[in-house]
């Protein structure tokens, strides 16, 4: 199995960080023979404002395991018309997707990104008709505690990704929803109130790996620190 991790600049991580990427590529030890792919490897660095950085939290990360299709400040937006080569290229099996927060903030309404949604399906299934993907929903970050509207804006498009999950669902290439995890607090999961810590890390990666656990019997429940 090809695994994919696409996501922003809650996936790409930055320079010093594990990135939840690391901690599922741990998980993933109990799903069997797998390979992680992806065009980029790289972490954002802060200072450099680009995405050049090698310094992974653990340098023992091997470089096959840091592949990713992610971004700082990418969302659904650039990553539709940018999927259909990538799940070309690397022949991938199952996409663990992590995207909207930054689409919601900067570019488009709950409306145009779910709309963006469906083209990132549409396009990722014209590369492999029988690709899996797994989708969490928006967590929303520290401005939806002072910006009602952008709170709303989050709920509203959380419960378009649904639908588009219920509407396009399909035996042949199957789409979970992952659940928001029950206890992510954005105030201790995260560094800045947006992108995870150790902890936050740990609860993404489980997020997917238990979706994946229990829809299609791909590995054990998540356990922190395996």
């Amino acid at each position: 199995m090809r695994f994919l991790f696409v996501g922003d600049s809650m996936t790409i991580g930055r320079a010093g960080d594990y990135s939840w990427r690391y901690r599922m590529w741990q998980h993933l030890g109990s799903v069997g023979d797998h390979e992680i792919v992806g065009p980029r490897t790289e972490l954002y660095d802060t200072d450099a404002g680009a995405p050049v950085s090698t310094a992974y939290a653990d340098p023992a990360f091997p470089a096959p395991a840091r592949r990713h299709l992610s971004g700082w400040g990418e969302g659904w937006l650039h990553m539709a018309p940018a999927i259909r080569d990538a799940v070309a290229a690397d022949e991938v099996d199952i996409l663990l997707v992590s995207l909207g927060l930054i689409d919601l903030g900067f570019y488009t309404n709950s409306d145009q990104t779910a709309d963006n949604v469906r083209e990132f399906i549409a396009e990722a299934r014209a590369a492999n008709p029988h690709v899996r993907m797994v989708l969490l929903p928006v967590i929303p970050n520290i401005r939806a505690e002072y910006d009602a509207p952008f709170a709303a804006e989050c709920a509203r498009f959380n419960v378009l990704l649904a639908k588009a999950v219920a509407d396009l669902d399909t035996p042949a290439s199957p789409i979970l929803l992952a659940s928001r995890p029950e206890s992510y607090d954005i105030h201790t999961d995260t560094y800045d109130g947006t992108h995870p810590g150790p902890t936050g890390e740990h609860k993404l990666a489980g997020a997917f790996a238990d979706a994946m656990h229990q829809a299609w019997g791909l590995g054990g429940a998540y356990r922190p620190g395996t």
